[in-house]
């Protein structure tokens, strides 16, 4: 049987393996698709080390899948062979639950993450349920596009559904991963973006992806910074620090919201006074499903937004890895194939 090269992880906390693997085929209303870049998201981490509940090992993670399908399993019929296309967070849903039944797919009572439940990019090949396929636009290439497929539909998908408009302060929190992309987009939707970051260093950067303006949290008060302006419609929490989110809240408006797509495993801390006050309110936002992604991905097309990118082989996936763990990464790591 042909074989691909795959990068598995054994056990909970074990080291990633190269290994070989018969290369699977489709079930009715899948497909296979000839993996060309795969991104490393923080969130692996929960495959990693078995955080997440019900995992079963050995397992190939990964769920920023660009890639073209190569084989078609019986009853599809929406997508070709030779169609280019990616897989985000959203690997499937039961279309039966009440979630399902009102179209609130990412809430499915059963809902399936890419590489959590089945095998996901980590490898040369990847089967995908139909649901969860998005089309590519030519416009992007796979390792531009990959990234795209959560960290960019988290951000793009968490600002077009916050309420705020063309005009109104957003702030962003943190200038990584997803902060650099949700500077982008809320530069291009027509908000007056302002960014959140630590350090004099990084605002050339922050200016460059669309900021109007940069707040250092070392130098200034960035509560008291965005009341003078105003206060803000929207902070846009990407970085993983929820004592750094507490102390943005005073920032808010009067409605003003606090949009926490950055996972931390630490509390929020905030008073009631603080939300009533000015009716401010805590929001959190997951990616979203596969017409999403093609939203995010057409939506870059047209505007010129890109990830800024790492790659490393797959075989050197662990390396990729611990250089996503470490902070320095520039700002996301993708994996390719040969």
């Amino acid at each position: 049987m042909p074989q691909m090269t795959a990068v598995q992880i054994r056990s909970p906390g074990a080291p990633f393996e190269v290994v070989k693997r018969e290369i699977p085929a489709p079930r009715a209303n899948q497909v296979r698709i000839k993996v060309q870049a795969c991104g490393i998201c923080h969130s692996d981490v929960l495959v990693k080390e078995g955080h997440w509940p019900g995992l079963k090992y050995p397992r190939v993670t990964g769920h920023e899948v660009a890639g073209v399908i190569d084989a078609i399993g019986p009853g599809v019929t929406m997508w070709q062979n030779g169609q280019r296309v990616g897989v985000g967070w959203h690997g499937g849903h039961d279309g039966q639950c009440d979630s399902c039944r009102r179209g609130d797919f990412m809430g499915c009572r059963n809902f399936q993450v890419t590489g959590f439940q089945e095998d996901g990019g980590y490898a040369q090949y990847l089967i995908a349920r139909t649901e969860a396929v998005a089309a590519i636009p030519d416009a992007l290439s796979p390792t531009e596009a990959a990234p795209l497929l959560c960290a960019g539909i988290t951000t793009f998908n968490s600002l077009r559904h916050s309420g705020a408009v063309a005009g109104d302060l957003v702030a962003v929190q943190g200038l990584g991963g997803l902060g650099h992309l949700g500077i982008q987009f809320a530069s291009k939707m027509g908000f007056h973006t302002v960014a959140i970051g630590r350090g004099k260093d990084k605002e050339p950067l922050a200016l460059k992806l669309g900021a109007a303006k940069y707040l250092d949290t070392d130098a200034v008060n960035v509560a008291k910074e965005l009341t003078s302006l105003g206060g803000a419609s929207v902070i846009l929490a990407t970085a993983p620090d929820s004592k750094a989110m507490s102390a943005l809240i005073d920032g808010l408006g009067v409605g003003g919201q606090l949009l926490v797509v950055g996972a931390s495993a630490d509390p929020i801390s905030v008073t009631p006074i603080q939300l009533i006050m000015s009716r401010r309110s805590i929001r959190g936002w997951p990616s979203g499903t596969a017409r999403d992604s093609e939203d995010t991905l057409n939506f870059c097309a047209l505007t010129g937004i890109r990830p800024m990118v790492e790659t490393f082989p797959l075989e050197q996936a662990a390396a990729g890895y611990e250089r996503m763990m470490s902070g320095k990464a520039r700002f996301r790591v993708v994996l390719t194939m040969n």
